[in-house]
């Protein structure tokens, strides 16, 4: 799924928690930091692509051929396999969207500050997220990793119908909430 969307929809579970769960609603999540853990896997993946993207534009003079990158709905950008940065890329976006590391960093926290941090529950919610809307040509999620390489292929977030019905569901929920903000439902 698509950061933005990602971002939205962490929001709505932290914010949905804390009013339905009990526990959150007498310690609610900061939705803030659930959001912002609901898009780390993609800015802990893509951060140095986009760095050395921008690195080669404003050095080479605009030229970017190298990183010929195509639409999320076709196949993983050209060069993916050869190019330094698409394998460092590759290998941040496992480590990043692997439920393994994420059960292994979240207990690790919860060690270290003797209780569980709830709000990194939006980076688990991140992969659930992505295992349905990526397909096997544009980074699959690797769930199991390191423990497998067992990849799902979903629908492309980049699906026309599909991104129509994310767009319009995200209005319609904050349509929702802005009226019950509002009083108005």
């Amino acid at each position: 799924m698509d950061i933005f969307s990602h971002a939205f929809w962490s929001a709505v579970a932290a914010k949905s928690a804390n009013s339905k769960i009990k526990p959150f609603k007498k310690r609610p999540m900061n939705v803030g930091w659930a959001t912002i853990w609901g898009v780390a896997p993609d800015i802990f993946a893509f951060t140095p692509v986009i760095i050395s993207v921008a690195l080669s534009f404003l050095l080479d003079g605009g030229n970017i051929s190298a990183f010929k990158i195509d639409r999320p709905s076709d196949i993983e950008p050209m060069g993916a396999d050869t190019l330094f940065i698409y394998r460092l890329t590759r290998q941040l976006y496992d480590i990043g969207h692997s439920a393994i590391i994420f059960a292994a960093v979240f207990a690790i926290v919860a060690l270290l500050f003797r209780k569980p941090k709830w709000v990194m529950l939006g980076w688990l919610f991140h992969i659930l997220i992505d295992i349905p809307t990526h397909s096997y040509k544009f980074y699959p999620t690797p769930v199991f990793w390191p423990l497998s390489s067992r990849e799902f292929n979903g629908i492309s977030w980049a699906t026309p119908w599909f991104l129509i019905l994310d767009v319009s569901a995200i209005i319609i929920v904050s349509l929702i909430y802005f009226l019950k903000r509002k009083k108005r439902i």
